[in-house]
């Protein structure tokens, strides 16, 4: 009978590590079409493969169904055993390197400011709140208050980063918003790590002075062993001492060799060090940044939805029955919400140079991340293992969890409105994002910046964008397509995208990647064949922007009539100058792009559409006449309807 019953239990726990795996990942991708925060999805999964499963398996059911119910049940305490504590742990290190990894200074921008005060005086600040708001509200214990209080000044970068596209935030709050995230991450977890260190040494009944003597010992320790360890891998990465094929498995097991290894020395400095691990490397420069970053986006999102799916199944009835009935549950959440975030922030960025409404609606939006519940799920087992009285650690993860929700539906409701309200949304304005910088979008952005829309230049290559540049656009050096574009991108400088590069499939996964956050009526691509020309094997129509120009021409065509002398002409179009009039003007071949309404809104020309132009102010591409090329670029047309009327390239039109 035990031969059966081990069995059973080996042969069940591979096909919980893949449902593991397979509701985490599922999660990921409902919440990506739904446009919902995957944190709420991923959480609903472990609710529902765990303790919804173990309620069900208590109704008195068939043994052939329980026995179905019992293989699909997750219960991860018993189901890894001793494994279960370590595995969170490594798990965790991995989530706080992915995040140390995404802060390179250089990139905080106007926000720096800000950001250095949130981090030097709101997170004590909120660290000090938080612990009176655990004591007293909740009645837990000092020590495991200062724990829960120093975790919960984090805010979920992954969580704003959706967030902040959505609500199309002005640079400033939204630059502020996105790095408090990305710092915070790592600095609430190691407010915890110091709070559960100063729990362990006053076991011991030592000192004061001893106590906050190890506490700064081991900080000092995590913090140098994590900065030596980055500096030494990127210089053996800068040598070429690592094949290419062997960097991003390296860097996996570095970061859980040196976890392991400041704990061994220290107990607990493991997080400490692999934090200083990711961020000394961000800051590094070395070739091989794009592996870390694709170990990063791979490795760090199975681990974020497994540990949280875990976590989440690991709630017992007796826990969720406390988290919607416990008035303190929810007194905790509303403090954190409407009183600790607050003032800590008000006070904070007090002199900071930002507006009252900045800090106003910063104060506001603080949605709690994934860190945050995987940190608690650690700590709330660490507490645990040491007995009583510190068992009140089981409250760490209802917490977090109602804090999570809480937080997490707030900020999504609520960020776009109070925006508005605060007037600090970039509004439904005519920033364009240009992804592909070659002479014909360089012409495109230049004509656009003279109709006074904003234009930010996106390309891999930096010597293509050296034309943009050279125009004072904004540009954007990097993969849209990365999660890396996701931090450095600013999202609220465009509503409009236009894919222009000679890769049409590349344009059509730009347009889908996109289309979500812009919505599909925002999204262009230049065409991919002529349209007299048909292509049974061409992109679905679902599947890839809208056409650009109102004759849908390729790259291809568009670029030989570029070089043929084609150019870039707005034309203000009224009762007296008409459509018509254009078309006789430039001939009927011309291409319409978009036009201007008085409003300033902007409307692309489809295919079919031309007659929508009227009354706007449109930029189309057609021939120069002969007057216009001897005049120059950009010179005054002197044809009929001429006044306001421009022709427009780039300073440089060299071919790339």
């Amino acid at each position: 009978m035990a031969a059966d019953i081990a069995h059973h239990v080996v042969s069940a726990l591979p096909i919980k590590i893949a449902l593991i795996g397979a509701l985490g990942i599922g999660a990921q991708w409902l919440a990506w079409r739904l446009q919902r925060p995957a944190i709420v999805l991923m959480a609903i999964a472990g609710l529902i493969f765990g303790p919804l499963l173990g309620y069900i398996l208590t109704l008195g059911l068939p043994d052939s169904v329980r026995d179905v119910v019992e293989v699909f049940r997750l219960d991860p305490v018993k189901d890894f055993g001793e494994l279960y504590r370590p595995m969170i742990g490594l798990a965790v290190a991995i989530i706080l390197f992915e995040g140390g990894l995404t802060l390179r200074f250089k990139d905080l921008g106007d926000a720096r400011h800000a950001v250095v005060r949130m981090v030097i005086f709101a997170s004590p600040i909120a660290w000090f709140l938080g612990t009176c708001a655990a004591h007293y509200i909740v009645g837990l214990r000092w020590d495991i208050s200062a724990m829960i209080g120093g975790l919960f000044v984090v805010t979920g970068p992954t969580v704003i980063m959706p967030l902040l596209r959505q609500a199309h935030l002005k640079s400033r709050p939204a630059n502020v918003l996105k790095w408090e995230g990305i710092v915070n991450d790592p600095l609430g977890a190691l407010f915890a790590v110091g709070g559960y260190e100063f729990i362990r040494f006053t076991m011991t009944e030592a000192s004061m002075f001893a106590v906050f003597g190890k506490l700064a010992f081991a900080a000092i320790l995590g913090t140098v062993m994590g900065i030596i360890s980055g500096y030494g891998l990127a210089w053996a990465f800068r040598r070429g001492h690592i094949p290419e094929y062997l960097k991003a498995p390296i860097v996996l097991a570095w970061v859980l060799a040196i976890y392991v290894l400041a704990n061994t020395l220290a107990d607990e400095t493991g997080l400490l060090a692999v934090t200083a691990l990711g961020m000394t490397m961000a800051n590094t420069k070395f070739a091989s940044m794009v592996e870390m970053r694709r170990f990063k986006e791979n490795i760090a999102i199975i681990l974020v939805s497994g540990v949280f799916v875990i976590l989440t199944a690991t709630l017992t009835p007796d826990i969720l029955k406390a988290f919607f009935s416990d008035w303190r549950v929810l007194a905790f959440v509303a403090a954190m919400m409407l009183v600790v975030r607050p003032v800590a922030v008000m006070l904070s960025t007090l002199w900071s140079g930002l507006t009252w409404r900045e800090s106003l609606l910063i104060s506001f939006i603080a949605p709690r991340g994934v860190v945050a519940v995987a940190v608690a799920g650690l700590f709330a087992a660490e507490l645990n293992a040491l007995g009583d009285p510190y068992t009140q650690g089981a409250y760490f993860v209802p917490l977090a969890f109602a804090l999570v929700f809480a937080t997490v539906l707030f900020a999504g409701f609520f960020i776009a409105p109070l925006a508005k309200m605060l007037k600090l949304d970039a509004g439904d304005g005519d920033g364009v994002l240009i992804v592909g910088a070659n002479p014909w979008s360089l012409g495109l952005a230049k004509s656009l910046k003279e109709m006074g829309i904003k234009v930010l230049v996106a390309d891999t290559n930096w010597r293509r964008l050296r034309g943009a540049r050279l125009e004072g656009h904004a540009t954007f050096y990097g993969e849209v397509l990365s999660e890396n574009a996701d931090y450095t991108l600013d999202h609220s400088a465009f509503n409009h995208l236009i894919a222009a590069t000679p890769n049409d499939a590349y344009n059509a996964l730009v347009c889908v990647e996109f289309a979500p956050e812009l919505g599909r009526h925002r999204v262009f691509q230049v065409g991919s064949k002529e349209a007299e020309d048909k292509d049974d094997d061409a992109i679905a129509f679902t599947s890839r922007g809208r056409v650009l120009t109102s004759r849908g021409r390729s790259f291809d065509a568009l670029t030989r009539d570029w070089w043929s002398g084609w150019r870039f002409r707005s034309t203000n179009l009224s009762e007296s100058y008409t459509l018509e009039d254009l078309y006789k003007d430039r001939g009927d071949d011309l291409d319409l792009i978009l036009g201007r309404k008085a409003d300033g809104h902007l409307e692309f020309i489809q295919p079919g559409q031309e007659n929508r132009a009227e009354g706007m102010t449109v930029l189309s591409f057609c021939p120069a006449k002969d007057t216009d090329v001897a005049r120059g670029q950009g010179a005054k047309s002197g044809q009929k309807g001429g006044q306001g009327s421009s022709l427009a390239g780039p300073a440089s039109p060299l071919p790339q």
